[in-house]
């Protein structure tokens, strides 16, 4: 088990986890913090070009591709099946503070979901899964932390609190 703290973001379709995502990234790299994401996409997906090589050589078969320059790296690799989010992180080439998921909302990971009215009152989560909540309309008696929509900086603080082990910024 890798001791890099991964929090998932988590909410129903359309809700703004994207977003959220974004402006927390943001805001934890303002503080200093070396930041990884990763996107669980259920549906699968491709990320390389048509006619790029890189593309060609997993046509022809490769089952791991690597894209290196001096700025920037991706690996493309074929699985027999799902890798556990936890071997991920173990095996990630780069040092970072933590990892934000989008998606997992399954796993075992602590979350924070984004709830707004318009999208619906019902959470995908317990209260024991909550790290803390983020929506544009408040639930009493969930005890939990919630933060507004754009309290992004009052988010990082939790994570830096419960999660990172620096005081307020």
């Amino acid at each position: 088990m890798s001791s890099v703290p991964v929090v998932s973001v988590v909410g129903r379709s359309n809700v703004g986890k994207t977003t959220l995502l974004e402006s927390l990234i943001v805001e934890l790299k303002r503080r200093g913090y070396r930041v990884a994401t990763v996107k669980h996409d259920v549906h699968g997906f491709e990320m390389d070009r048509p006619g790029k090589d890189s593309w060609r050589h997993a046509q022809a078969g490769s089952d791991l591709v690597a894209i290196i320059s001096p700025q920037r790296f991706a690996m493309i690799g074929r699985t027999d099946g799902e890798i556990a989010l936890d071997q991920l992180v173990e095996h990630l080439p780069v040092s970072v503070d933590i990892v934000l998921t989008e998606g997992y909302k399954r796993g075992d990971k602590p979350k924070i979901e984004v709830s707004r009215a318009a999208c619906g009152r019902e959470l995908l989560c317990s209260a024991e899964e909550l790290l803390a909540l983020v929506t544009d309309e408040p639930y009493p008696g969930m005890p939990v932390p919630q933060f507004g929509l754009d309290e992004v900086g009052a988010l990082a603080d939790l994570l830096e609190v419960r999660l990172l082990e620096r005081p307020f910024a």
